[in-house]
C-alpha cells in the first residue's frame, strides 16, 4: 500500500494554534473529530500561513532559527502515517520506532510506536512502543514496508484505543505508567520487548494497556501492507477495520471469509460482533477504510467502505450480546458503476489499473477506467453519506467517481440511493469536509474539488500541481489542505475561493497526511 515510494527520511512537524490553550479550544479527540467524521474543525482566529525551519524540524536547529505561527515542533520517526489527535491537554500520534533512537532498550525494526506528548509545550509525556511482528502465517504481506502505526487514536475519558502497527487492537491509560500498571493487561514490559529478547524495564514515560485484542489470532485476518483503520465508539461498543487482504504476490485473499469489520466491547475488549458480508470472496486488494456513524430516522448506522467498493450501512448495537454476534445490514452501494467493472462484456483486471505492471493500460494520466475500493472514511451529513473511490496511489492515477448516498433507503440501494454522482476527479483517498452546503475533497492527482453538496455540481477545481493523498479540513472559513510537497491554504471557502499558498518555506518531509488537530498548535 501507499508507501514504498516516501522518503526515508520523513520528518513530521506538529504544529500549533495562535489561539491561547484553553478549556474553551476544540478537542480533536478521534479521526473526523466526530463520529460523522466531517472533516471540520470548531476552531477560530485561525492563521493563513505558517513557516517551519527545516534544521528545527530535523533537530539540528541551534536556536536561532525562525518559525512563523507555530509554537512548538516534535520530531517523530521517519514515517508518520496517521493523523494527531488532541484531547484534555495531550496530543497522540503514531510512528515508527525511529524514535526511539539512543534508547537502548528498544531495537530499531519495523515496529510502530505511539507517543503522547503535551499539548502546552510538546514534551513527551509517555509512549508505547510496538515491536515489529515476525510470526504471521504464511503468505501475509504485512508489515513488510516500515509505515509504522498508521491509526489515528480515538480517546474517550481517560482511556485511547488504537489499531497498532501490528495489527492488534489495544486500549490504553491515557496517563501512562506514571498512575501505575492498570490491569487487567500487566505484561507491557514483554509486549514491548523483541520476541527472544528480555522484558522492558518500565518507567513513567512508558505506555499501559489496559486491555488488547488481535484480530490475526483471535479471528484469522490477514491484514495486508498496514493496518490503517481508526477506531469508532458508539454507546458501549467500539467498530474498527480490520485491514484484511491479499497474499504477497496480489494473486488471492489468503482469509476470504475473514470479518473486514468487528466490533468490541469498550471496557474489556471483548468480541460482540462482526460484519457477515463476505468481502473478503470479492475482495479487490485490502479492507484499509475506517468506519463513521450517523442517526437516520429512530436509529444509528454505521457506515464502512468496503475492499470491493461497496458502501454499507449497518445498525449499530445497543446492548452488549453474551455471544457475538453478525452486524445486521440496512443498505449496501456499490460504488462501481457497470462501465468500471466490464469492458466489452468482460470483467476488467484490477491490477490492470495499476501502472507499475507490465500489462497495465494505465497511462497514469487520469484517464484509465477500471474498478476500484473504497480506502476513504465515509461522511454522513445531513442524511446522506458521501464517499469516493480509490486505490492504492502506488497504482498511479486514474478516472475515480465521488458519491452522495441517501441513507433513508434500505436493502440494495445502488439504483434506489444514488443522490448524484460526479466522475469529474481521479482515484482518491480523501475523507471529504463538508460546509455550509459544499463538498471539498482531493484526489490523487493533486486536485482539490468543491462541489455543491445537493446537486453534486462542480463549483471549481483548485489544481495543487502534485500528488495529494490526504484530504482537506474546514476551519474558521478555510480550507487546509497539502500536497506531498507543500501546504496549501485558501484565504477563504466557498463557490469562489482566494488561494494563500507557502512555497517559500517548504517542510522538511513529502506531505501525505491530512491537517487535522495540527490547528491546534499553529501560534
Amino acid at each position: 500500500m501507499l508507501l514504498n515510494r516516501m522518503s526515508s527520511r520523513v520528518i513530521i512537524v506538529v504544529y500549533l494554534i495562535g489561539v491561547p490553550l484553553s478549556a474553551s479550544a476544540a478537542d480533536w479527540p478521534q479521526w473526523g473529530r466526530v463520529n460523522s467524521r466531517n472533516m471540520i474543525s470548531q476552531e477560530k482566529r485561525l492563521p493563513d500561513s505558517f513557516e517551519a525551519d527545516k534544521n528545527l524540524a530535523s533537530g539540528q536547529g541551534d536556536g536561532s532559527e525562525k518559525a512563523g505561527n507555530i509554537k512548538w515542533v516534535a520530531r517523530l520517526g521517519s514515517f508518520t502515517y496517521g493523523n494527531p489527535t488532541v484531547a484534555d491537554g495531550r496530543v497522540y500520534v503514531g510512528t515508527d520506532v525511529r524514535a526511539l533512537r539512543g534508547d537502548p532498550r528498544f531495537k530499531l525494526t519495523r515496529g510502530g510506536l505511539i507517543r503522547c506528548l503535551d499539548e502546552a509545550t510538546g514534551e513527551l509525556l509517555w509512549q508505547l512502543a510496538i515491536p515489529e511482528r515476525r510470526k504471521l502465517p504464511a503468505g501475509t504481506h504485512f508489515g513488510q514496508q516500515h509505515l509504522g502505526v498508521c491509526s489515528s487514536l480515538t480517546v474517550e475519558g481517560d482511556r485511547a484505543y488504537v489499531v497498532t502497527s501490528a495489527g492488534d487492537i489495544v486500549c490504553l491509560d491515557v496517563h501512562g505508567q506514571a498512575n501505575g500498571n492498570t490491569g487487567p493487561f500487566t505484561d507491557e514490559a514483554r509486549y514491548m520487548a523483541e520476541p527472544g529478547k528480555p522484558p522492558v524495564k518500565l518507567d513513567d514515560k512508558l505506555g499501559d494497556i489496559i486491555w488488547r485484542f488481535d484480530p490475526i489470532d483471535e479471528l484469522g485476518v490477514y491484514p495486508h501492507d498496514a493496518a490503517s483503520s481508526s477506531v469508532l465508539i458508539v454507546g458501549q461498543m467500539l467498530y474498527a477495520g480490520t485491514s484484511n487482504g491479499m497474499d504477497k504476490p496480489h494473486k488471492k485473499v489468503l482469509a476470504p471469509l475473514a470479518p473486514s469489520l468487528v466490533v468490541l466491547d469498550k471496557d474489556s475488549g471483548r468480541l460482540v460482533a462482526t460484519d457477515n458480508e463476505k468481502i473478503g470472496t470479492r475482495l479487490y486488494h485490502a479492507a484499509w477504510a475506517s468506519p463513521s456513524s450517523g442517526k437516520v430516522g429512530d436509529r444509528t448506522l454505521i457506515f464502512f467502505g468496503g475492499g470491493e467498493g461497496i458502501c454499507y450501512a449497518f445498525e449499530a448495537l445497543e446492548d452488549r450480546p453474551a455471544k457475538p454476534v453478525y452486524l445486521e445490514k440496512v443498505w449496501s452501494y456499490d460504488c462501481n458503476p457497470p462501465e468500471y467493472k466490464f469492458r466489452h462484456g468482460k470483467p476488467i483486471p484490477y491490477y490492470e489499473g495499476d501502472k507499475r505492471k507490465s500489462y497495465s493500460t494505465n497511462k497514469n494520466d487520469g484517464n484509465y477506467i477500471g474498478p476500484s475500493q473504497i480506502i476513504a472514511t465515509p461522511v454522513f451529513y445531513e442524511g446522506r453519506v458521501y464517499v469516493p473511490l480509490g486505490q492504492d496511489p502506488a497504482h498511479g492515477r486514474g478516472r475515480g467517481m465521488f458519491h452522495c448516498i441517501d441513507a433513508s433507503k434500505t436493502g440494495d440501494i445502488t439504483r434506489t440511493g444514488v443522490v448524484w454522482t460526479y466522475d469529474g476527479l481521479d482515484r482518491s483517498l480523501a475523507t471529504a469536509a463538508i460546509a455550509d452546503g459544499l463538498v471539498y475533497v482531493t484526489d490523487v492527482g493533486g486536485r482539490l474539488h468543491c462541489l455543491d453538496a445537493r446537486t453534486g455540481e462542480c463549483c471549481w477545481v483548485h489544481e495543487t500541481g502534485d500528488e495529494a493523498w490526504g484530504g482537506p479540513l474546514v476551519a474558521d472559513g478555510k480550507l487546509y489542505f497539502g500536497n506531498k510537497k507543500i501546504p496549501d491554504f485558501p484565504r477563504r471557502c466557498g463557490h469562489d475561493c482566494l488561494w494563500r499558498s507557502v512555497p517559500d518555506r517548504p517542510l522538511s518531509t513529502r506531505r501525505f497526511g491530512n491537517p487535522r488537530s495540527m490547528l491546534r498548535f499553529l501560534r
